[in-house]
């Protein structure tokens, strides 16, 4: 049974040393692989400016197209404070630009990848601004208004012996927003989160957490809260994607939207026989008579418009609730903020392949969208058991691959010769037999004679694997600790930072987690700005 790190003198001295932060490739659809290689299909994708000079004039547009009071009208939707809105209200006075990311909520902050992309926007911001000399800010967009319960309610946390998914209580939550969703009591997962933390050096984070995911709250409105702890000392301004001010700011698009509904899903249809031509999936399926925008119905879910309802519901006016769709999400985005870039995971740079055709439908510049960085995240601790037991991070994706390796390494003497000296004289054998019938005048068929061959390599095999179960068996520890790795490193059978929470990290190691990640982050983001191969750390 999987246990926290507990306790003691090991979890104490490992705090000593910062983990390793490992800089991964992103992956992802061959779509996604030929953008984040730098081939961008341009007939699909706006290219990617690739010097100083480029990105001057990239900036350029961007603040022509962007009305002046944006910050003025958004600001209650970001009650930014501190480092946040200094570098918000620096960049709304010099009409600076702001580079965003995002994504939907995550119990407990969700999964490492969320730090990853806030992460990725800071430094590429930070990259941008050194490299032209405009005012460039990080936003997050909290996407507050998404309605998946499942993703929401779901985290991952590595403990001794495995990884275990802490999983808040089903609601009849189908197509309510998470911003209306309530969070109830999670004290009970708040507790087991804490003890896989073990002896935190650094509490804090785990305090914010309780300060935040407090049972009156929101799912939505706990994840933007603790969010907004985290990253506004940062300079990293979050954007509630549900407050009213920003669904404001969108409506005039929207509205577009509808009255061009019929349009838009033309366009898609033609982009999908487009990207079907050239051996691609479309991301997003599109569904027949449905725009591309949320309503909501009398139980306050999320509902698409039909495009022939358009003129009725734009006529109800503030009385509607509207919402983009993923797909209009990044037009939108970019209409009510000076967005240079959207830093971007391999499954939103698939549907950018569609985003360009709905903003050409639109009348809109199309969305910049470049990849984020990516990572693993690998503790003294989890480094210290891959060298006692000589393996690697690559290899644990296959754990049992590895168990079997490490179970074969570990037979008494002569074991496993023996085993090999069996198989290869089954072999030998057939083929002796073979031969000696061929000569008596095929009174054995061959296909009886390699049947039997068969059969006996199938038992060989079949007594190979009873053995090495047995020889797992006889070795608990060994077991434990590829389950600990696993579970550190590939919970859920996953990449880790699709699934890991990040906060038992952090109150292990304290938030210089936060500095090595934004270091890790660093080369990435000169080289999107650069225009140069994005370097990954070496296998």
């Amino acid at each position: 049974m999987a246990t926290a790190w507990g306790i003691g003198a090991r979890v104490a001295e490992d705090a000593v040393s910062l983990p390793q932060i490992r800089s991964e490739s992103l992956g992802g659809s061959p779509l996604a692989r030929r953008l984040i290689g730098g081939e961008t299909p341009r007939e699909w994708y706006l290219p990617r400016p690739s010097t100083a000079a480029e990105w001057r004039v990239r900036s350029e547009e961007t603040r022509l197209r962007t009305a002046s009071d944006w910050f003025a009208a958004l600001s209650p939707a970001f009650d930014a404070r501190g480092s946040a809105r200094e570098r918000l209200e620096r960049v709304a006075l010099q009409r600076g630009v702001v580079v965003t990311t995002g994504q939907q909520p995550g119990l407990f902050g969700g999964p490492i990848y969320t730090w990853s992309k806030a992460i990725s926007a800071l430094e590429f911001a930070d990259a941008l601004e050194r490299s032209t000399g405009i005012p460039t800010a990080p936003v997050f967009w909290a996407a507050t208004d998404d309605a998946d319960f499942a993703e929401a309610s779901t985290t991952w946390i590595a403990l001794r012996g495995g990884a275990e998914r802490l999983q808040m209580a089903s609601q009849e939550a189908d197509g309510i927003p998470m911003a209306d969703c309530p969070l109830g009591d999670v004290g009970a997962l708040l507790e087991r989160l804490e003890r896989a933390a073990g002896s935190a050096i650094d509490p804090s984070v785990l305090a914010r957490l309780r300060e935040t995911y407090k049972p009156s709250a929101t799912i939505g409105g706990a994840y933007l809260a603790f969010l907004r702890t985290m990253l506004e000392p940062l300079g990293i301004a979050v954007l509630d994607a549900s407050h009213p001010a920003l669904l404001d700011a969108e409506r005039p698009l929207l509205e577009r939207a509808l009255r061009r509904g019929a349009v838009v899903a033309e366009s898609l249809a033609e982009r999908a026989v487009a990207l079907q031509g050239s051996g691609y999936s479309p991301q997003v399926a599109d569904v027949a008579g449905l725009s591309l925008v949320f309503r909501r119905d009398d139980e306050g879910r999320k509902v698409r418009v039909a495009i022939a309802d358009a003129d009725r519901v734009i006529a109800q006016g503030a009385s509607e609730r509207l919402s983009p769709n993923v797909l209009l999400r990044p037009v939108v985005e970019q209409a009510v903020l000076p967005t240079v870039a959207y830093l971007a995971g391999p499954g939103e740079i698939s549907y950018f392949a569609q985003v360009s055709a709905v903003a050409t439908a639109l009348g809109v510049a199309t969305p910049l969208v470049l990849p984020r960085w990516s990572c693993t995240i690998v503790e003294p601790h989890i480094e210290a058991i891959l060298a006692a037991r000589g393996t690697t991070v690559e290899e644990l994706a296959d754990p049992a691959a590895v168990q079997g390796r490490l179970a074969r390494e570990s037979a008494p003497p002569g074991l496993m010769e023996a085993l090999e000296a069996w198989r290869a004289s089954i072999g030998e054998g057939a083929d002796t037999l073979g031969a000696a019938a061929r000569e008596a005048g095929s009174i054995v068929p061959p296909e009886v004679v390699e049947g039997a061959r068969r059969q006996m390599q199938w038992r060989t095999e079949r007594l190979e694997r009873r053995l090495v179960a047995a020889l797992k068996r006889r070795d608990a520890d060994r077991q434990g600790d590829i389950a600990t790795l696993a579970g550190a490193l590939y919970p859920g059978g996953g990449r880790q930072e699709r699934a890991l929470n990040l906060v038992p990290i952090l109150a292990r190691h304290g938030m210089g987690v936060i500095d090595a990640m934004r270091s890790a982050a660093r080369n990435h983001a000169e080289a999107l700005v650069a225009g140069t191969p994005i370097p990954v750390d070496p296998a």
